[in-house]
């Protein structure tokens, strides 16, 4: 490992967490506010993970525990809300990065994938439709809105990552020793618990 790539992780992490950058547009600012040449290599996202826990721990080791579960509830309440669409949370409010500055990303799995952007119409939120690879290379439509995080007296973003139901299976798998990227709204729920009385 070069003391470069630990450079460029250690201050993507602290964009992610301090300015709440995703993980790619971070490492390209941090690779250009180190003096990093415009094509050296990136640290991947398991280094930045790592930095990212380093800082939270330095910096806000008394703040963090209080806001990843307030973005924990209120991803529970949209699990809830769209449980028609079988939701899994990922990202931080997953592995337990998140704090205030973090959107809440949640993947779907419909039947009909037009359904869920009908369910937001329904629910009158306003919603930015912007598109990605899926899990099998496909393009999915991500639905982004904000929503009222009252813990945090602040609004939340919210990204929905659409797929179709025959994504499922290949999604849930895990990679070897590694933990799940993914969890369900009974996992996340129990990982709030388990904090709650730790």
């Amino acid at each position: 490992m070069t003391a470069l790539l630990e450079t460029i992780a250690a201050e993507a992490a602290r964009l992610i967490v301090d300015d709440g950058m995703s993980y790619g547009a971070a490492k390209a600012r941090a690779r250009d506010t180190v003096g990093a040449p415009p094509r050296a290599a990136l640290p991947d996202n398991d280094l930045i993970e790592a930095h990212v826990r380093d800082h939270i721990a330095l910096f806000h080791a008394e703040t963090q525990g209080a806001e990843l579960a307030a973005l924990r509830r209120l991803a529970l309440a949209w699990m809830d809300r769209l449980a028609e669409f079988r939701p899994y949370v990922c990202g931080a409010v997953w592995n337990g990065t998140a704090t205030r500055r973090t959107d809440i990303h949640l993947q779907l799995f419909c039947d009909d994938p037009k359904a869920a952007e009908l369910a937001l119409v329904n629910h009158d939120i306003r919603y930015a439709v912007q598109s990605m690879p899926g899990v099998r290379g496909a393009t999915i439509e991500v639905l982004s809105f904000s929503t009222p995080c009252r813990d945090l007296a602040e609004d939340i973003g919210v990204h929905l990552m659409v797929h179709d139901y025959d994504d499922l299976r290949g999604t849930l798998k895990t990679r070897a020793g590694k933990p799940p990227v993914l969890g369900s709204r009974d996992a996340l729920q129990a990982r709030l618990a388990q904090e709650a009385t730790s």
